[in-house]
């Protein structure tokens, strides 16, 4: 649904979106009344005082005024909950409302000032009444303020540019008045989004890299986003919808029978020894995040085990550097990792935007050199991860296409430049020149740790990657298959970020492209106002049931899920002489934003059985396979697509997978049931 336009402008919010906030204000504004209406009706007789006259005419002006705005609200919720998201017509009377009940604000302030100035002079009335009419003043401001935050964060920077032209269509302007305006609003639109980064962003320093990732990071959200007609109810209704309709698809699909590439001994021996790797280094990865996941994962012993380290000093011959609270860090990590101090090279949390953290170890138990680089876990991280436009990575090896994630490939430059130039590599393989390297990561760090395998193999040609949960949108296909002889991925279950839009977007924004894509092409199909889709989708994410669609997907309908976004018709690229539903769409391949890959060979983590809708009922259990990336090439939403990223969920996971294949190595029936090969 379109943003509605008021006062010559578009607003964040459609006209369908006031029936939640509606409920919430018709609930406190009769409640306010009939508390009003009882303490007047109960002490009016003690008003016979000094000044009680004009708050006794406060407080029935006041009753009236309450009653007036209660008929107003009401009028607006029952207006919103009219029609369906892409049907408005039963809403137009919206626009109305809206104005009469924002002329009443000002009555409201009027009178809130004249209650607070009454009561401020000081009435010798009952001290009842008093502190009655003084909560009244006090509820008064506290909505008023309430309503003034509301519009602020409903406020669209660029709804002045866009309101002259929603209704009137591209017929009105050539080629050349389009270009210009479709050149005007992006430049606008990206101007909006760096003052919003920078201002969340605000403490994080103003260096050179920070600034070219506010600029990239703009420009994405601009690309990605401007073209959208859409709010953020839309949004959600499209995931709720979208869930649903995979979840059906799912259920009433036949079982596949795989017979053809049933898998051999030698592969599932492999899925074995891979498996047993990546439970051993993920230990590493997760020590890399520092103190913070170790107490998060041990809340009630975690500080009492590395309280002593945050407070004593400690001095070494090796080169540990960067950030504050090292010592806390360093106990952690070496509870995490269970080595000792003495087996550490190299320890850094300087954290910058492309500067990642990372630590450098000797695993005596694997015999290797283990460089661990640690995932996203602050501002500056996310700017790196955001910073997503394609750059060539420069490494030595016969691929021709070796485009890569910028603001990844940075950050594994960076930790590239250390490692050699600092000399920390050879001073490791110099205490144990037998050692194999071995480079590992999760989420930014995963993808960190690719690209660092990937340039580091020129120089050690034995080395090998573990990339836990790594984002898709990495490095190109050739990079992929390149990749696929030493470095492996683990995914686990329906996790957000492996599974990402094969675009190189950023994590904060395919979870959304996807549900408008997907889940408003459904809603193009039905007949269900909004609100009644979105608590339906609220009962089904917490309690379950069978999914519910407006209409079924059959026949010619499944076409509207290949169609561009729903209000993408109508803002920039509609007015482009280009414009088409293939060409212009920013999902589809640009220069700057070509399709990638993610690293290496995948292995994935599958969660057997119902456990409930968040798993919390009993222990999990997990099966393991070999998949193609194809698998990975949309996003499964679900209540567990952002917790299966979470590295102590997926510790766990590989925790319980590893014991379970352990005790049922006699048992080779059941261990090859839980392996395929795609």
């Amino acid at each position: 649904m379109p943003g509605m336009v008021l006062f010559g402008r578009r607003w964040a919010i459609a006209s369908d979106d006031l029936v939640f906030p509606g409920f919430f204000e018709l609930v406190v504004r009769v409640l306010w009344w009939i508390g009003i209406l009882t303490l007047y009706l109960m002490h009016r007789g003690k008003l016979d005082c000094a000044g009680g006259a004009l708050l006794s005419s406060y407080l029935i002006v006041l009753m009236i005024l309450l009653a007036v705005v209660i008929c107003i609200v009401s009028a607006i919720m029952c207006v919103s909950m009219r029609g369906t998201i892409c049907n408005p017509g039963p809403r137009k009377s919206m626009s109305k409302l809206l104005y009469i009940r924002l002329a009443l604000f000002f009555p409201e302030m009027v009178w809130a000032s004249l209650g607070a100035a009454w009561v401020a002079d000081g009435v010798q009335c009952d001290r009842t009444v008093v502190n009655g009419i003084i909560a009244t003043v006090v509820v008064s401001w506290i909505i008023i303020a309430a309503t003034v935050v509301s519009i602020i964060i409903v406020f669209d920077p660029l709804g002045g540019k866009m309101a002259p032209y929603s209704s009137a269509g591209p017929s009105h302007l050539d080629s050349h008045d389009s270009s210009q305006l479709l050149n005007g609003l992006k430049t606008a639109a990206t101007s909006v989004w760096e003052t919003r980064i920078k201002l969340l962003c605000c403490c994080i320093g103003k260096d050179d890299h920070t600034r070219v990732a506010f600029s990239s990071t703009a420009e994405l959200f601009s690309t990605y986003f401007s073209d959208t007609d859409l709010v953020p109810s839309d949004i959600a209704a499209g995931l709720a919808l979208l869930h649903q309709q995979q979840d059906n698809i799912r259920n009433n699909q036949e079982p596949t029978q795989v017979v053809s590439h049933a898998p051999g001994s030698s592969q599932e021996a492999d899925l074995d020894a891979e498996l047993e790797n990546c439970h051993h280094y993920m230990q590493f990865a997760a020590a890399a995040y520092g103190w913070p996941l170790y107490i998060y994962r041990n809340p009630l012993t975690g500080l009492c085990r590395i309280g002593g380290d945050c407070c004593r000093s400690r001095t070494t011959d090796y080169d540990l550097v960067g950030g504050d609270q090292l010592n806390c860090h360093f106990g952690s990590i070496l509870h995490t990792t269970g080595l000792q101090y003495r087996d550490f090279i190299h320890v850094s949390f300087h954290d910058k935007v492309y500067e990642l953290p990372f630590i450098v170890a000797l695993d005596h138990r694997k015999e290797s050199v283990v460089v661990a680089v640690r995932g996203t876990m602050s501002l500056q991280d996310v700017l790196t991860d955001l910073s997503a436009e394609s750059e060539v990575l420069d490494v030595e090896c016969e691929v021709q296409d070796r485009l890569a994630h910028k603001g990844i490939s940075q950050a594994a430059r960076y930790v590239y430049r250390r490692l050699i130039n600092d000399g920390i590599l050879s001073q490791a393989f110099s205490i144990a020149p037998e050692y194999r390297l071995v480079i590992v990561g999760h989420s930014l760090g995963g993808g960190a740790a690719a690209l660092l395998a990937t340039m580091l193999r020129a120089t050690y040609p034995q080395v090998r990657c573990y990339a836990f949960s790594p984002p898709r949108g990495l490095w190109s296909k050739a990079l992929h298959e390149y990749s696929q002889s030493f470095i492996v991925s683990l995914v686990l279950g329906k996790d957000v970020i492996p599974s990402a839009v094969s675009g190189s977007m950023g994590k904060s924004m395919c979870l959304v492209r996807l549900g408008v894509s997907g889940g408003l092409g459904i809603l193009l199909l039905g007949s269900r106002p909004q609100y009644k889709i979105l608590l339906h989708g609220l009962w089904y994410e917490l309690f379950g049931g069978n999914p519910n669609f407006p209409t079924e997907l059959d026949g010619g309908d499944q076409e509207v899920l290949t169609q561009p976004l729903l209000g993408e018709q109508s803002l920039l690229t509609r007015w482009s002489p280009a414009y088409s539903f293939s060409s212009d769409s920013p999902l589809d391949s640009s220069p700057k934003y070509p399709p990638l890959y993610p690293p290496g060979r995948i292995i994935h983590l599958q969660e057997e059985g119902a456990l409930g809708r968040f798993g919390c009922c009993s222990a999990a259990q997990y099966s393991a396979k070999w998949s193609h990336e194809a698998e990975f090439s949309k996003i499964l939403i679900g209540p567990k697509m952002l917790t299966d990223h979470m590295p102590d969920i997926l510790m766990r996971a590989l925790d319980s997978l590893v014991s379970d294949r352990a005790a049922c190595v006699s048992c080779p029936a059941q261990g090859v049931s839980g392996v395929d090969v795609a």
